[in-house]
């Protein structure tokens, strides 16, 4: 799995992509169809927000989240992708 990290009006530091290297992993455990991922960290205002494109095969899903935390950001986001993936490969396996 490949991950691409973007920060738009924040700096990427080593301890945030590892945070979220280390997130990515967990859904790797769900489904290990996920090629490529796309993390872009935003912050406007005061809200943090993180969000995610994932190519998986079959398809491709999104999420977002906001905090006023980069790393509780992250944590939302993850657990909506957690969702997505499980509800995607319940999918492919009816088909």
């Amino acid at each position: 799995m490949q991950i691409n990290l973007t920060g738009h009006h924040v700096e990427i530091t080593d301890a945030l992509r590892d945070y979220v290297n280390s997130k990515f992993t967990r859904l790797e455990r769900h489904f290990d169809h996920i090629t490529n991922v796309h993390v872009i960290l935003n912050v406007e205002k005061m809200q943090q927000i993180a969000e995610a494109k994932l190519h998986v095969s079959g398809g491709e899903l999104f999420a977002n989240a906001q905090h006023e935390n980069m790393y509780a950001a992250i944590d939302g986001l993850i657990d909506k992708l957690d969702r997505q993936i499980i509800k995607h490969k319940e999918k492919l396996k009816q088909k």
